[in-house]
């Protein structure tokens, strides 16, 4: 069983990542631990998934590796990620899934799936 899952984000994002990760897609943001607080980033929880965003220093973006996030009305989702500048990039790559690829506001790669049967 995973916990969580970290993406990098350059220093000072967390605005940034807050209003993606909390307004967009309605995460909750939760507190990180006095300890971890210092180094900057930002953590979420929602939709079954934990996130932690985490200042990395040399900043690169993930633009392969990616979390998947298994929802259910993909096309719902792909309509309010395209409606706050984040566009849903479609492919019929994966049997059995409707997927898409997006990217969060640092330009990591994001994927959104929904089994097929769902729709």
């Amino acid at each position: 069983m995973i916990h969580h899952v970290q993406l990098a984000c350059p220093a000072g994002s967390e605005d940034s990542s807050r209003a993606f990760y909390s307004g967009v897609l309605g995460l909750t943001e939760i507190a990180k631990p006095p300890a971890l607080a210092a180094r900057g980033g930002c953590w979420f929880r929602g939709h079954g998934v934990e996130l932690h965003l985490g200042v990395e220093a040399d900043f690169r973006p993930a633009r392969k590796a990616h979390p998947a996030l298994l929802v259910s009305g993909i096309d719902e989702w792909a309509a309010r990620l395209t409606a706050a500048g984040y566009p849903a990039s479609f492919d019929d790559g994966f049997p059995g899934m409707r997927r898409f690829y997006t990217s969060d506001p640092h330009g990591n790669r994001l994927e959104f799936l929904e089994p097929a049967d769902a729709a």
